[in-house]
């Protein structure tokens, strides 16, 4: 039954996108707002699609940590599922992610409406400077600023690796980094189609202020996400001892 619903799932899924690509055009040519709010839009169908065919819930912990307006965000990555859904909990979002992706037809024209930040990872040293300015602008603004710490998605239970640059962008920004932890990747893999039965929880940690010691900043982070994430790995496994078999082999 897993495999019959994560194929209904995927099906419906692309017909929601491809429906709202089509339909939400006009808002292109509107205000950032407006093309944020197809975004949510298309994150709220996605989840009540997971939730009705497949069985698979999302709840978010700890809301009151988030301030209210300017922050950054640090999630760890496990899967696609928090890419979208962390923009239903958010006024004004920014991501950072790969250039590359802008560069879409139809989804890289919504990645800038909605003001998101593109980064040439390859340029490093020019790269940072710009991704630098282009934060500061977003801060400025009021905006919740996401960035995936360790820049790319890893397998549930994998070692960490995480990169300096969100402490760099909230030492120069002078933004609260607030850590999140999730388990998704035990739900909704990496790779493959499979969307399992359970409940993934994303929770959000107490904040990291700015002007903490980057190095102290670096190891705060990691040690709150780590923790907080193994946590919740082992709260799901405890439910679903199946789910161990999404964890990464050494």
């Amino acid at each position: 039954m897993t495999v019959i619903r994560s194929i209904l799932f995927n099906v419906a899924f692309y017909v929601n996108i491809t429906v709202l690509a089509f339909a939400g055009l006009p808002t292109l040519l509107m205000k950032r707002g407006a093309v944020q709010d197809l975004a949510r839009l298309w994150a709220r169908n996605s989840l009540w699609l997971l939730d009705k065919i497949c069985g698979l819930k999302v709840e978010f912990r700890g809301r009151e940590n988030l301030p209210r307006g300017a922050c950054i965000i640090a999630a760890k990555h496990q899967s696609a599922l928090e890419t979208f859904a962390l923009t239903t909990q958010m006024d004004d979002f920014t991501f950072v992610l790969k250039r590359e992706l802008m560069a879409i037809p139809f989804f890289g024209w919504y990645l800038k409406g909605a003001g998101q930040i593109g980064i040439e990872r390859a340029r490093r040293g020019q790269a940072l400077a710009e991704l630098t300015r282009q934060v500061s602008v977003a801060i400025d603004e009021r905006r919740q600023v996401f960035i995936f710490p360790e820049g790319t998605r890893t397998l549930p239970g994998a070692a960490p690796d995480y990169k300096a640059g969100v402490a760099h962008l909230c030492a120069a920004t002078g933004a609260v980094c607030v850590p999140v932890a999730l388990n998704s990747g035990l739900f909704w893999p990496r790779q493959g189609f499979l969307r399992r039965r359970g409940r993934v929880v994303i929770q959000f940690l107490p904040p990291i202020a700015a002007d903490v010691d980057k190095h102290k900043f670096m190891r705060l982070l990691q040690s709150r996400i780590e923790a907080a994430t193994e946590e919740l790995i082992a709260e799901a496994i405890v439910a679903n001892p199946s789910l161990s078999s999404e964890l990464a082999t050494v």
